[in-house]
Formats: C-alpha cells, sequence, structure tokens
C-alpha cells in the first residue's frame, strides 16, 4: 500500500504545480474559478511542503544508516543512533500526517451529533442498558469538552430509558461518536436475578450529524404538528399543558417528538433539528446503497441491525465486533474513557479509506 501512497502524493504535488500556474493566469483573477483554486492550492501547498521534509528526512536516515556501517567508535555510535531515532520517530509521524491529508474530506465530521438510544431485547434489562450508554457518552462527551443537550426520553420506573435521544454540541462531536452506530449487547447478571444466571440484553444506538438549514429544505406544507401533554414513568403526566411537540414530515412519514422543555418554542425547535438530522440521513442513506462497498467496517453508515460491541459485565470485558478489539477495562469504558475504543476504530476507518483510495 506504501507504493500506492506514494504515487498519490507524487500526483497531488503535480496537481500542486499546474494549479500554480493555473493562477498565475490574469484572466481568472478575482473570479469564482480563481477562489475554489486558491482554497485547493493552499491546502496542496502544505501537502506538497510537508512531503519535501519527509523525503529529505529520509535521505537523512539513509546516510545516518549507511555511516553506522563503517563502524565509528562507541562513543560517536551512541550519539549517532541517538539522532537516527530520533529522525525516525519524525519521519513516522509525518507520513501519519500525510496519510490523513490525502484522505478526502467530510464536512460531517466538525458538526454536532443526535444520538438515539433505544432499549432492545431484554426488556427493563435493555432499558437499564440504554441509561448505562447514556451516562457513558454522557461521561465521554465531558472529557472532550462537549456540551450534552436532552431532546427526547422515555424513561422506566426502574431507571433505565425506553428511548433517549440528546444532541453532542462541539465541533468534532459526530467525528468521534458515529462509531457508535449499531447494535450494542451486555452480559451481565440482574439486580433482580436470584439464581446469579447472566442475561444478554441489546439497545441500538442511532449517530446523525445534525443538519443545517442550508442542508435540507423543509417546507411548511409539508409538516403535521401536533402538540401533546408530556409525561413520566408509567404514563404520569408531568406536564398539565400541552407543550410537548411531535412533527410528521409528510413526503417521508418521518415523525419524532420533544418533551423535554416546558416551552412548546424550545420543545419544537429541537424536534425540527432532529427531524432535519433524519431526513438528511435517509437522503444519503439513499445515495449510499447505491454505490455501497463492501469493507471490514462501516462506520458511521447508521445500520442498527450489526452487532457492533459486546460488553461483559462478570469478565469486565468489552469487545468490538467490527475490528476483533477486545479489552478487559469495561468499568473504565462506562466511566466516559471511550478514546480506549475509539482511537483504535479510528486507525481501522482511516487503513479502510487509504484501501478505497488507492484502489480507485
Amino acid at each position: 500500500m506504501m507504493d500506492a501512497i506514494r504515487k498519490r502524493l507524487d500526483d497531488l504535488v503535480s496537481e500542486c504545480d499546474e494549479l500554480e500556474q493555473k493562477l498565475a493566469d490574469p484572466e481568472i483573477t478575482g473570479t469564482n474559478e480563481y477562489v475554489e483554486l486558491s482554497q485547493r492550492y493552499a491546502k496542496l501547498k502544505r501537502l506538497t511542503q510537508d512531503y519535501e521534509v519527509l523525503q529529505e528526512l529520509e535521505s537523512e536516515i539513509a546516510e545516518t544508516e549507511a555511516w553506522l556501517q563503517e563502524g565509528p567508535d562507541e562513543e560517536m555510535r551512541e550519539l549517532i543512533e541517538e539522532d537516527l531515532q530520533a529522525n525516525r520517530a519524525k519521519r513516522d509521524q509525518l507520513m501519519e500526517d500525510l496519510k490523513e491529508a490525502i484522505l478526502p474530506e467530510d464536512p460531517s465530521e466538525t458538526k454536532n451529533a443526535i444520538i438515539e438510544i433505544r432499549g432492545g431485547a431484554g426488556g427493563e434489562e435493555s432499558a437499564l442498558f440504554a441509561a448505562d450508554l447514556f451516562r457513558m457518552y454522557n461521561r465521554y462527551a465531558e472529557t472532550q469538552g462537549f456540551r450534552v443537550e436532552l431532546m427526547e426520553s422515555h424513561p422506566t420506573e426502574l431507571g433505565g430509558f425506553k428511548t433517549v435521544v440528546f444532541s453532542v454540541n462541539g465541533r468534532d462531536a459526530y467525528r468521534l461518536f458515529k462509531f457508535e452506530s449499531g447494535v450494542h449487547r451486555v452480559q451481565r447478571v440482574p439486580e433482580t436475578e436470584t439464581s446469579g444466571r447472566i442475561h444478554t440484553s441489546t439497545a441500538t444506538v442511532a449517530v446523525l450529524p445534525e443538519a443545517e438549514d442550508v442542508d435540507v429544505e423543509i417546507y411548511d406544507k409539508d409538516l403535521e404538528m401536533e402538540a401533546f401533554r408530556s409525561s413520566g414513568p408509567g404514563g404520569q403526566s408531568v406536564n398539565k399543558v400541552n407543550s410537548a411537540i411531535r412533527i410528521t414530515h409528510l413526503p417521508t412519514g418521518i415523525a419524532v417528538a420533544c418533551q423535554e422543555e416546558r416551552s412548546q418554542h424550545k420543545n419544537r425547535e429541537r424536534a425540527m433539528r432532529l427531524l432535519r438530522a433524519k431526513i438528511k440521513q435517509q437522503e444519503e442513506e439513499e445515495m449510499r446503497q447505491e454505490r455501497v462497498q463492501e469493507r471490514r467496517i462501516q462506520v458511521g453508515s447508521g445500520e442498527r441491525s450489526e452487532k457492533i460491541r459486546t460488553y461483559n459485565f462478570p469478565q469486565n470485558r468489552v469487545t468490538d465486533h467490527r475490528i476483533e478489539l477486545t479489552i478487559h477495562q469495561l468499568d473504565r469504558v462506562l466511566e466516559g474513557q471511550l478514546d480506549l475504543l475509539i482511537e483504535p476504530l479510528q486507525e481501522a476507518y482511516r487503513e479502510d479509506k487509504l484501501a478505497e483510495l488507492v484502489e480507485a
């Protein structure tokens, strides 16, 4: 793959040279084309400069390795090897940065994330597990400096959630949380289990990038709105006025609701944010199905049927099935240390994208 990556870098260097010549043409100065070409050129110029530094480092490393073969005295050898080790570290980091730079940009990655957790198989135990996942994501969001905003929830009497929807607000929130879409499975002994038998339950998670007004065009005539009273566990009314809002988008049939605020206006605003995200997801999924390619992991695809992770409490173990990663630090993961899983997923995702790029 490295040969293909270097060929890709060489092609981008050539493109940068061509853009430099085009930008020198006075006829396009001040045009929209000039602005677009300038932005592309600025990005490629930075990449070209980094590639030149990499090549210089590689040349210096080769010379140093050859020098070591000549057999310098022990004191000089120690200094040379120390310098060589430092240059190798710089080279490796620079290559990783260049790999990242040649990947196509995904504008969605910088956006807020909207996360929906639903209890699945397992009755009340699945609802309790959904609450565990909600707390885990809250704690992880805090470590990243993100702000969590509850949009819709249906709690149970024992403290679980049938459904909970919330937004994670902050730059790059979707880039981190998109890996969580899919079926999460838990194996543990419920508190109500007297025989000590391990139960298996599931919860499904969907992660959407928050769509902006310009991303999705929604017409008022296509919306059906209904106000209703919000309720708590077991249907107990917690609000005597019709402040909760349910919105249905008639062309797609997508319906959303929000009841977390006492203000009908605020509930409507949050419901519209959720609706835009779901419409955008449906549009992108239809496009994706037309050009679907099987890869090792389909991170961010929104597929709820795929079992992505198992949380085994008796063994303090968590396994991510997409990358066959198992760690015995479930307690730390549930406390919000999701980087233990997300960083390896990001690396696998990047390698998949690089493979797609060089095979194209």
